[in-house]
């Protein structure tokens, strides 16, 4: 195979809110942080174990507009995305370095609200909503809708 892949699909609860920043040109980049987890049973002791990782993740312009309105810590969320590193020079001189979930796709899964009042009663009802990003970097994209529209037919 001669081609190349960079691509991330998590699920995931917002560790914090989204973090805004923008720039001179009406730009924007939201930054929040996605905690996995994995759980299994260990075989010695009969316990069970939980290991969290955490993703920085990176949402730009229309897309980070939308996270940062609907999305509040604790959320779970699908995001779709390429890995990025980066680095820079600390205020102390050290080299600092990241690797970041750069968002093309995600999709709101559950609220904290939601999933609170779903432990309580055993209703089943999930919000969802889809987002795009732009294949390019020109225009904005929306939301994807999935629902259908009625027709007026009769049948």
């Amino acid at each position: 195979m001669s081609g190349t892949l960079n691509k991330v699909m998590l699920i995931g609860h917002l560790g914090d809110e989204v973090k805004m920043h923008y720039f001179e040109g009406g730009n924007c980049i939201g930054r929040f942080p996605l905690a996995t987890n994995e759980t299994y049973t260990n075989r010695q002791t009969g316990e069970k174990v939980t290991n969290t990782d955490w993703h920085n993740i990176v949402v730009r312009n229309k897309g980070a507009e939308i996270c940062e309105k609907y999305l509040s810590k604790g959320d779970k969320v699908y995001v779709e995305g390429r890995l990025k590193n980066r680095q820079w020079q600390g205020e102390d001189g050290n080299m600092r370095y990241t690797t970041e979930v750069h968002v093309q796709d995600f999709t709101f899964l559950t609220t904290k609200k939601e999933s609170m009042a779903n432990a309580q009663s055993s209703g089943s009802g999930s919000s969802s909503s889809n987002y795009q990003e732009p294949s390019n970097n020109q225009g904005s994209a929306a939301p994807i809708d999935n629902t259908e529209e009625e027709d007026d037919l009769p049948f």
